[in-house]
């Protein structure tokens, strides 16, 4: 295919998956049980820290992390006090457990009341055309408080060579418009021109097969590559490729 063949190509399959239809078996459905923004981003923060392995896994643990919060999570961030994090206890989602919810609770509580919430903690150090110097900036930010060494690997750094795919996932959500009602164009500080692909085994191997990406392993490196390339498909909103090129790896076997 050349490029003008692939991009159409491209462009039919996200007119096919980018559909409420799939909130079905996607673990963005989480945070569209809520309607107050800090609920949505909250919510949506905790599911995609948790989006690795079985999707069926990721959503029945997401809703159980809710309910531990009330599902209130917003309020449940501000105003719990000690003796509520004890019902934190028992979490676990493969190598994440209540340790970490535990801190991730009291760093987002930071994050609200002394950072002026998510948004503007991952605006810090956004580039013209890249919000991956910001990952790293909030990563910096999100460990300021005391922490355990072994919770620090559940927020991936570009800078230091991840890919960041649940990161980049969540901010696909929070900043690509709703027009589609999947999605849900909350923020308005980063731009969709400045996200990236969430790159991970499906996406990784159907860019490989479309010759979007070159590099074997899905890191950092990679996920530059594919940006440039997808850029070039669409500089205004090159993540809208996400729901091909998941599609065709999930959906399809491509």
């Amino acid at each position: 295919m050349n490029q003008k063949e692939l991009k159409e190509f491209l462009d039919a399959k996200v007119e096919q998956y980018n559909k409420p239809k799939y909130l079905e078996s996607d673990p963005i459905q989480i945070p569209h049980r809520f309607s107050k923004k800090e609920d949505i981003e909250i919510s949506g923060f905790l599911t995609a820290t948790i989006a690795w392995g079985n999707r069926k896994s990721i959503i029945t643990n997401a809703n159980k992390l809710m309910d531990k919060l009330g599902n209130s999570p917003y309020d449940f961030i501000i105003n719990h006090e000690e003796k509520d994090l004890e019902n934190l206890q028992g979490f676990v989602h493969r190598t994440f457990n209540a340790e970490d919810l535990t801190f991730f609770i009291s760093s987002l509580k930071n994050i609200y009341k002394n950072h002026n919430g998510l948004e503007a903690a991952f605006s810090i150090g956004i580039e013209e055309n890249s919000v991956q110097p910001a990952i790293s900036n909030f990563k910096k930010l999100f460990f300021e408080l005391p922490h355990q060494s072994r919770t620090t690997k559940h927020v991936g750094d570009p800078l230091k060579g991840s890919a960041a795919k649940r990161l980049n996932m969540f901010l696909r959500w929070m900043v690509r418009d709703n027009s589609t009602k999947v999605d849900f164009g909350l923020w308005k500080s980063i731009l969709s021109s400045q996200l990236s692909c969430p790159l991970d085994v499906h996406s990784g191997n159907v860019a490989r097969k479309l010759n979007l990406l070159t590099r074997k392993q899905n890191d950092a490196k990679a996920l530059a590559e594919l940006d440039y390339n997808l850029r070039k498909l669409d500089p205004h909103d090159p993540v809208k490729y996400d729901f091909a090129l998941f599609g065709l790896g999930v959906f399809e076997k491509f």
